[in-house]
């Protein structure tokens, strides 16, 4: 087949062609046509097998004007083609969302510092270049802010609003006009301490640091349906039908999607002794406990509390137990200090399960990989 001639190879993928046209359309020729097509195909069948040019190449010619006589050129062909490619695309990467690998965004800190969430990191240094900000956004999510008060200004007030579901903006109101910020206001409130009541001076930055991304990930969707979860997985789920969670949501907003560590199974007995977490009155073995356990590497350990807002209602206290009702999970997260979970809200039932967190795909930063 390599030292096979050119013009031979292009009439045998004529005659592959041709055939498969003539089985798909012959319905709808007339006898005479079909007739016509046949001896066109045989006449090539037999040029192919003598191999001179001459008859090849007048054979080959024969075919194509015929077939391009019998099947005309559709209208807008091109379009239709490339609107049926995109139709195709659609439909596999819904089937591969369906079934297969979906994606997710990270959203709190929760995980920390296993997967993050969206994080502002201030800092007192001028901003890189315009090229240098483009190259590390594309290569770790970052995005860089610098907002200057001109004069003394006091914050009156922040409003969020986000645009075609993914882009946020902040205005900030001060005494002295507003600023339009490129980030999230629960970001600019814990990290950049941006809230009503405080004062700036002229020439104070307001806002300066950079915006890091959420981890990006697929979800493996795929897994579950051959095995049930197990401890230390990394899982994700909806909220739908978890009351104290859907309590918070504002009027008309839909369930959610969280992504945390699977701690415990239906019938395990579970207690936080700090930074310890016990299963069936066992210190946990898994290597991601361990990992949490551990307290470094940015790890503090499992807590009865958090850092901010009440105490939980489970797991509140090291004597304090909880048994994992049937057909339920218990889920924790990594930061267990500042981490909304089933300490506060109880259990995930289990068709809530969506899948396996399984790979953080963008930014491309330590993280980048299969997720442990």
């Amino acid at each position: 087949m390599f030292f096979t001639p050119r013009y031979l190879k292009h009439a045998q993928e004529l005659r592959i062609a041709a055939r498969k046209l003539f089985h798909y359309h012959c319905d709808l020729w007339k006898a005479e046509q079909q007739k016509a097509a046949r001896a066109a195909l045989q006449q090539l069948d037999q040029a192919l097998k003598q191999k001179e040019i001459t008859l090849v190449t007048a054979a080959q010619e024969k075919v194509e004007k015929l077939f391009g006589q019998l099947i005309p050129e559709r209208p807008h062909r091109t379009l239709a083609e490339n609107v049926e490619a995109i139709i195709i695309a659609i439909v596999l990467a819904l089937g591969i969302q369906a079934y297969f690998l979906k994606p997710f965004k990270i959203p709190t800190c929760s995980m920390l510092p296993t997967l993050y969430g969206m994080t502002g990191m201030p800092e007192m240094t001028t901003p890189p270049s315009p090229l240098w900000r483009v190259i590390d956004f594309v290569r770790l999510g970052r995005s860089y802010l610098s907002t200057t008060a001109n004069q003394e200004e006091e914050v009156l007030d922040l409003k969020e609003k986000t645009y075609l579901n993914f882009f946020t903006f902040t205005t900030i109101t001060t005494s002295q006009g507003t600023h339009t910020i490129f980030a999230p206001q629960d970001v600019l409130m814990r990290d950049f301490e941006v809230r009503p009541g405080r004062i700036y001076a002229a020439g104070e930055p307001i806002v300066r640091g950079y915006i890091q991304a959420g981890d990006q990930i697929f979800c493996d969707r795929f897994t579950y349906a051959f095995r049930k979860p197990r401890a230390a997985d990394v899982f994700v789920f909806i909220t739908t039908g978890i009351q104290r969670i859907e309590m918070t949501l504002p009027a008309g907003a839909s369930s959610q999607y969280y992504v945390k560590r699977l701690a415990g199974l239906p019938g395990q007995t579970l207690r936080i002794d700090p930074p310890q977490l016990f299963i069936n009155e066992e210190r946990a073995t898994q290597p991601p406990f361990q990992r949490v356990m551990a307290a470094c590497e940015g790890y503090r350990g499992y807590s009865n509390r958090c850092d901010y807002g009440p105490s939980p209602s489970y797991l509140s206290s090291p004597l304090d137990q909880f048994t994992v009702p049937p057909r339920s999970f218990f889920a924790l997260g990594d930061n267990s200090f500042n981490s909304s979970d089933s300490r506060y809200w109880g259990v995930v039932p289990e068709q809530n399960v969506i899948g396996r967190a399984l790979f953080v795909y963008w930014p491309f930063s330590k993280r980048w990989g299969l997720i442990h």
